[in-house]
């Protein structure tokens, strides 16, 4: 990346009528602290909400932004010429960023932003196949390879699936959607996110009054799997971790319960606060050396303007992190565990 005199980036959205709304803007640059020369990684660039505002934050700055998703890379080209050099966009997954970076020419770095999850961009986009509100086909791919969720609906085993909605959507009738699934698809493929989502609320009932589509939950599930997101995330965090300089900063958004729970336990052992174990990450011996310290000391949430702006931003959460000059310790197993199915699934499962 050129080291060039900083241009001003506006901050106002890339486009009238922009369908993407960056979630705790003003607390992740808060939480980064942008100052002077050096590179802040965006691992998930989306509409670029982030990487305008760290852009703004500092004239001096630089920018290495990554997507996998190619309409991303492609819709960020406007930008990466506003920033006249001080913005590289790369695809790519944000499990890499490290070796990413390295490619880029840069060492380490004085922050990182990752916002985790699927992007309203993909959501309202019906061809996406990532939202049963619109019909479109059921793909659910953030980029463009690998199996998509029509494969997995018509492929995977019914134990399997039951699995995978279970314990990445969280459904609780998991069992009955995979048995629906299985019994629908006897009579031809299922193909389109319509047809699935009619599928789910035939066996899920959802509470009166509740707002949420009997189909979220198995959406989710499906999703997760068919991007690794858990496992991406997991890998990013590690990444994270190698590339920071000391003093250079993490922040996360999660959107749901298991992204969150990946995060907080990752970062409760490398800060030392899980020294005495817990029930997802058990004590492994001696202490390890304090990788991270923490700068948010439990979750930041929206406030009541954001939310009453954007609904969207009712489930997420901001953790963030500090690197200390310790040594990097190992890959954390048990982190990793948390992103995978139960190795006995394929015996059977109970729920």
């Amino acid at each position: 990346m050129a080291r060039m005199r900083a241009q001003p980036i506006r901050t106002a959205a890339p486009a009238s009528g922009a369908p993407h709304v960056p979630v705790l803007l003003d607390e992740v640059i808060a939480a980064l602290n942008p100052a002077g020369e050096g590179v802040i990684i965006d691992g998930t660039f989306g509409a670029g909400g982030y990487t305008r505002a760290l852009l703004a934050a500092d004239p001096t700055l630089r920018v290495l932004a990554i997507d996998r998703d190619p309409r991303a890379i492609a819709g960020g080209q406007a930008l990466v010429a506003e920033a006249k050099g001080r913005l590289a966009l790369v695809p790519g997954r944000f499990g890499d960023l490290d070796s990413l970076a390295a490619t880029a020419g840069e060492g380490t770095v004085q922050g990182v932003v990752l916002d985790i999850g699927v992007s309203s961009m993909q959501l309202d986009t019906p061809e996406r196949g990532f939202s049963f509100r619109h019909d479109g086909p059921l793909d659910m791919r953030m980029g463009a390879e690998g199996p998509s969720a029509a494969d997995i609906v018509n492929e995977a085993d019914e134990t399997e699936l039951a699995d995978i909605i279970y314990h990445y959507g969280e459904e609780r009738r998991s069992r009955a959607v995979a048995r629906a699934i299985h019994e629908a698809r006897r009579r031809g493929r299922i193909e389109t996110t319509a047809q699935l989502a009619e599928i789910v609320a035939g066996v899920v009932r959802v509470e009166p009054g509740s707002h949420i589509h009997p189909a979220t939950r198995t959406f989710q599930g499906l999703r997760i799997a068919v991007n690794d997101e858990l496992g991406e995330l997991v890998r990013a965090l590690h990444a994270a971790e190698r590339v920071l300089a000391p003093g250079g900063r993490l922040a996360v958004v999660t959107f749901h319960s298991l992204e969150d729970r990946i995060v907080k336990q990752f970062f409760a052992a490398r800060s030392g606060r899980a020294a005495q174990g817990s029930r997802h990450l058990p004590s492994q011996g001696a202490p390890e050396p304090r990788s991270l310290s923490l700068v948010t000391k439990g979750p930041v949430l929206p406030g009541d303007a954001e939310l009453a702006r954007n609904p969207r931003a009712r489930s997420a959460k901001l953790r963030a992190v500090a690197r200390t000059d310790a040594p990097v310790p190992p890959p954390l197993s048990a982190i990793e565990t948390l992103a995978s199915l139960p190795e006995h699934r394929r015996g059977g499962a109970r729920r």
